[in-house]
């Protein structure tokens, strides 16, 4: 079976598909810098239940633009679940990562597992912003046009720290990756200690973390693929010590053992 592509990290894509729809659009030049993709999702479930999607969320911070106010959600570390009910979409910012630091003005550790009005970095603007959000219909294209409209006056010097981070980060999450803190730290030249202030500085979370949660995200994925998996063998790729370190890693951010979680006919996520 294909994966429904609603994302990397999404857990459970199979049975969201059928409620939710993920459309994403590219920022425009300026905003590109900073932005790595607009996202818009829309939901229906009316005559349903409430809906919890589970997310394994990634290193990146993101703004966006929903019921009832904009927020800007910095690196959630534990797992992400978002409650749908009714109807409706929202629209959201996905930037790259090291590249809200210069908007946030601080250590971008300080947002971590926080949302926070989208006031409090983009003004009053950001509120007015978000009416028009919600009374637009939901086309990407033209949402996505009111995002470029929204951050291109508002974009900071460029950060060549950012670009590092942001750098550093895609060759953790890139396959296969590096598996050891050390490994990164030698591969970019760099002390550990200076990579882990770094991420503390421009990423939000550390290389620790950063490193466990992309191999958590190719364990989601693969699980997901309803192919038949070798636990023991992908806890070998994915550079844990054996197949018991997977499960709990698997486990504890997850709520779920990874074998029950690759079950197609496993409980609702309602």
């Amino acid at each position: 079976m294909t994966e429904p592509d609603l994302g990397r990290g999404v857990l459970h894509p199979d049975r969201a598909a059928s409620l939710i729809r993920v459309d994403r659009r590219e920022p425009a030049p300026g905003p590109a810098r900073f932005v790595e993709f607009y996202w818009v999702v829309r939901w229906d479930c009316r005559g349903r239940p409430p809906y919890e999607q589970k997310v394994l969320s990634h290193p990146h911070v993101h703004l966006v633009f929903e019921e009832p106010r904009a927020l800007v959600y910095g690196v959630d570390r534990t797992l992400f679940v978002r409650r749908l009910e009714g109807a409706g979409h929202v629209l959201g910012v996905k930037f790259r990562p090291g590249a809200f630091r210069p908007f946030a003005g601080r250590p971008v550790s300080a947002l971590a597992d926080r949302s926070l009005p989208a006031a409090d970095f983009f003004g009053a603007q950001a509120d007015r912003m978000n009416e028009e959000v919600l009374r637009t219909p939901a086309d990407p294209d033209r949402l996505a046009a009111l995002a470029d409209a929204f951050l291109t006056p508002r974009l900071p010097e460029p950060d060549p720290a950012a670009d590092r981070a942001a750098a550093v980060v895609d060759r953790i999450t890139s396959s296969p990756g590096p598996h050891r803190v050390d490994e990164v730290a030698a591969e970019f030249g760099i002390g550990v200690r200076q990579l882990q202030r770094l991420f503390a500085e421009y990423v939000g979370a550390s290389p620790k973390w950063v490193l466990r949660r992309a191999r958590l995200h190719e364990a989601a994925r693969r699980a997901d693929s309803g192919a038949d998996i070798d636990w023991a063998a992908l806890a070998a790729d994915l550079g844990y010590a054996d197949q018991a370190h997977l499960t709990r890693d698997f486990t504890a951010a997850t709520g779920t053992p990874p074998a029950r979680y690759a079950q197609r006919d496993g409980a609702s996520e309602h």
